[in-house]
């Protein structure tokens, strides 16, 4: 396994789908395996990818820790599924306000029809307000439609819930007692540059994007919030730590996250009556990049910047990738790196 996924990562690397990719698997109760590739550009004096190299996860943020929280709160009683979302963001206010419920957020089933990044240009404030006014273009939980317009909704449920920004409640509730000791919001707080891999030169900043979200929505709208759809950083040890959490229903080191009742809720499917396939607050039964060879009850998460995060309770194992593929600029085919996601998730789980 360790040579073909080798293979695969060199041979992306020198056609530079990206420079820098760090690949980490764990099987339920298993040593893990954490293969680091490449450099943080593709000049050979950068410095060196490591084990421990800091990425930013993109839209990971959406299930880690945005919908991971708001399904404790659903695990402790504080949170139902059938709850209105004007309960708890009054400012709320399309067409549909009566009948958004908690479901629709962690199912990724509000049909916004539009890309957020569109509004880069606005304050903060106005971004919210598109948010908050723009309406749907199919009612609420008929339609799979993933947005970081419904995860922002989401990360601001549990924020009203247990009065503190989003970045805080994911250090308490997660990445320290998971021992995350380099996962956060805005790592330049206390990480050097050289720790972070750069994700793109961007035209918009007129600037190369490093230790900054690469989201352009989630930038503006960092002045203001954390954001529930991006603006996490990673290494590949801290998001395993999480992963094996998964693997073992929930639980770890004595400490519970989730009810083993909660966790096979993760994958289930919720949207079977809509045809599409999606468990609560995760994406599930994907194979344009969990590949062909792992279990229907396979779920995960993919990140704009090259990364993704892949768990088969079944088959009791699970793998990361993080890689910097939108450096130097965004890929006009940006569907090709579930490609190589694909390939390295067959590996992973194949004659399992």
């Amino acid at each position: 396994m360790r040579k073909k996924i080798r293979d695969r990562i060199l041979r992306a690397i020198t056609k530079k789908v990206f420079s820098a990719c760090v690949v980490g698997i764990i099987r339920k109760n298993r040593d893990r395996i954490i293969m680091p590739f490449g450099n943080f550009t593709f000049d050979a004096d950068s410095p060196v990818v490591r084990e421990e190299t800091v990425f930013d996860v993109a839209s990971l943020t959406k299930a880690i820790p945005t919908s991971s929280l708001a399904l404790q709160l659903i695990d402790k009683g504080k949170l139902n599924l059938e709850d209105k979302l004007i309960n708890f963001v009054p400012k709320f206010r399309n067409s549909d306000r009566e009948t958004v419920l908690i479901k629709h957020l962690l199912t990724q089933t509000l049909n916004y029809n539009f890309r957020l990044s569109e509004y880069k240009n606005g304050t903060p404030d106005e971004i919210l307000d598109v948010i908050f006014t723009t309406n749907f273009k199919s009612a609420p939980g008929t339609k799979s439609f993933s947005t970081n317009a419904t995860s922002i909704l989401l990360g601001l449920v549990v924020q009203r819930i247990l009065n503190e920004p989003l970045d805080k409640l994911g250090k308490k509730y997660f990445f320290e007692p998971l021992q995350m000791k380099k996962t956060l919001f805005k790592p330049l707080q206390q990480f050097k540059k050289d720790e972070i891999v750069p994700t793109e030169i961007q035209e918009w900043r007129k600037k190369l994007v490093q230790g900054e979200v690469h989201d352009e929505t989630a930038f503006v709208l960092e002045q203001k919030m954390s954001v529930g759809s991006a603006g996490l950083f990673s290494t590949v040890p801290d998001l395993l730590n999480f992963l094996e959490m998964l693997l073992n229903n929930g639980s770890l080191n004595g400490h519970t996250y989730f009810s083993p009742e909660l966790v096979k809720q993760i994958h289930t499917n919720q949207l079977t009556h809509i045809g599409y396939s999606m468990g609560l607050g995760w994406e599930l039964n994907q194979p344009r990049y969990m590949g062909n060879n792992c279990s229907k009850e396979t779920f995960g998460k993919t990140g704009f910047t090259g990364c993704v995060f892949v768990c088969d309770i079944k088959k009791e194992i699970g793998f990361v990738m993080l890689s910097n593929y939108t450096y130097p600029h965004r890929k006009e085919n940006a569907g090709l790196i579930n490609i190589i996601r694909k390939d390295i998730a067959d590996i992973v789980f194949e004659n399992l």
